[in-house]
């Protein structure tokens, strides 16, 4: 089986996340999309997310409709913070025989050469990447065989955005799945 793993602090997931994940299911060799919550990514403080159980009920909440979307806490239990390299061994020792692969926005390839152990994961998986609006697209590591870009939407929704519109007290109902948007509002969270 070919697993795409979608990382990220999902705070809170939102359509966009949706619209990718779909996209890679439908578009691709991939049989599955597993949203893979991070406790925390070394390049962002970690004083500003929710909980991890938190956050993973809302990508559960998400994605219960989508039968080849999973939700994934498997980095729950990993050290922290979270390093790719550290969860794809951890993966492939759980599940020896499936196929992993990285999904990962534009901007993120940018920032590949800083990962942990960079090298060995562009030489030993397959790496999606879907587009994002950037000022400069120039990357040496487009070249690697691994680097798939894939002709997906363009979706322009931020997690920081939903934060801070939800603060404000607009409406950004739209912006998440129905089920997320009652949690997040049961829940009151983002709202101070």
């Amino acid at each position: 089986m070919n697993i795409g793993l979608y990382f990220g602090t999902f705070n809170p997931i939102h359509v966009g996340h949706l619209i990718i994940a779909n996209h890679m299911v439908e578009h691709s060799d991939l049989d599955e999309v597993w949203m893979v919550v991070t406790p925390h990514n070394p390049f962002k403080k970690k004083a500003t997310l929710l909980d991890n159980h938190q956050r993973y009920e809302m990508v559960y909440l998400a994605t219960e409709e989508y039968p080849s979307i999973k939700p994934s806490d498997i980095e729950f239990n990993l050290p922290q913070p979270s390093y790719t390299t550290t969860t794809l061994v951890h993966l492939e020792e759980k599940h020896p025989n499936y196929n992993f692969s990285l999904i990962m926005g534009e901007d993120n390839l940018q920032s590949l050469h800083k990962w942990r152990n960079a090298e060995h994961i562009i030489e030993n998986y397959n790496i999606y990447v879907y587009p994002r609006v950037l000022e400069s697209k120039d990357n040496p590591l487009v070249a690697a065989a691994s680097i798939h870009k894939i002709d997906a939407p363009i979706v322009e929704i931020s997690s920081t955005a939903i934060r801070q519109g939800i603060k404000s007290k607009k409406n950004i109902k739209p912006l998440l799945a129905p089920k997320v948007w009652e949690y997040v509002e049961k829940m009151n969270f983002y709202k101070n």
